[in-house]
């Protein structure tokens, strides 16, 4: 079928559009500000005219057929209706029913860890794999699930909730109100937070000296340059993260025997330490015949990867072949 898509992975800073070909080539890709505080319209306004902008970098080179968006917080895959997101401030948008007016095209929208999932399926590193698992650990800690070469979404299409999962009951408070969860350990916003805790009770010189004396400068990226420099508290608050996710990781592959397991986000480029924990801890607790199964397997697609999911939805949606 001749014709193109457009695909939109949307964040609480970015809108980051394509357009690509029935191959999924990208021809031409747009990044504009958010500006979430405008409102829901603002942002639907703002996504329509990126895809415009996209039609117009890359010509007249055939119709448009479809959009693919991943959108943060829970929502609805088949109605399109975001439930909550609250790095965009929205509540029950019907974020499918708002664009397909607007643009005259249908749209198909997923959650942006999903998108995430299916982009290193189809183009990165999950190619060839129908059992796969998606892990993102970032500011937060999200995953995606691919089973029988497809995305899972679970009774109410809220499955793959991986940084939820509780590893400590008496660990630290996490966004989500529970205690102890995969994401209030492991994520880098875990990362900094423990470090601050280090420097307030005394400690982490190193780490301080990283972040120029300001605590409050304190990220992941401090805590790995002091890592890299040597300093053993910096080190072990990356370990710590480490081992977090590798029992994250363990529970996984206990539950769901995948073939493969993906991680990506900004917080696994903290260095080797993190990745060498994790799989230290995979190896102790997972199931041995299931251990010897996986792989486990960075990312390949960055900053990309929701991208290119939503490049594959919405051609899944142009072929009639979505699972839902």
């Amino acid at each position: 079928m001749r014709g193109l898509v457009a695909a939109v992975d949307l964040g609480g800073t970015k809108i980051y559009t394509a357009l690509a070909d029935q191959s999924g080539g990208v021809l031409a890709e747009v990044v504009v500000p958010t500006r979430p505080w405008e409102g829901a319209g603002a942002v639907i306004g703002r996504i329509v005219e990126t895809v415009n902008q996209v039609l117009k970098q890359a010509g007249e080179t055939g119709p448009l057929l479809a959009l693919g968006i991943g959108s943060p917080g829970p929502l609805n895959a088949v109605t399109g209706v975001v439930y909550q997101a609250p790095n965009l401030g929205w509540h029950d948008v019907p974020l499918k029913d708002l664009l397909e007016k607007r643009l005259g095209i249908p749209v198909a929208v997923d959650n942006d860890a999903n998108l995430a999932a299916l982009g290193e399926y189809v183009y990165g590193a999950g190619r060839g794999e129908e059992e796969m698992v998606y892990i993102t650990v970032s500011t937060g800690v999200g995953g995606g699930l691919i089973l029988g070469g497809c995305l899972y979404h679970g009774a109410g299409y809220g499955a793959g909730e991986i940084g939820h999962m509780t590893i400590d009951p008496g660990g630290p408070r996490c966004s989500c109100g529970n205690y102890g969860c995969l994401e209030a350990m492991a994520s880098g916003t875990a990362m900094a937070r423990a470090a601050r805790h280090l420097v307030e009770s005394g400690g982490g010189r190193a780490i301080l000296e990283a972040a120029g004396g300001d605590v409050a400068a304190i990220t992941a990226r401090e805590v790995a340059r002091a890592a890299a420099a040597g300093d053993g508290e910096a080190r072990q608050i990356i370990i710590n993260a480490g081992r977090a996710l590798g029992i994250g990781v363990a529970n996984v592959i206990n539950l769901l025997n995948p073939a493969l397991v993906v991680l990506g986000g900004g917080a696994m480029q903290v260095g080797p330490l993190l990745w060498d924990a994790m799989e230290g801890e995979v190896s102790r607790r997972a199931f041995a015949p299931a251990r010897r199964r996986v792989r486990l397997v960075p990312a390949e697609l960055g900053g990309r990867s929701g991208l290119m999911g939503a490049v594959a939805l919405a051609l899944q949606k142009v072929r009639g072949n979505l699972p839902y």
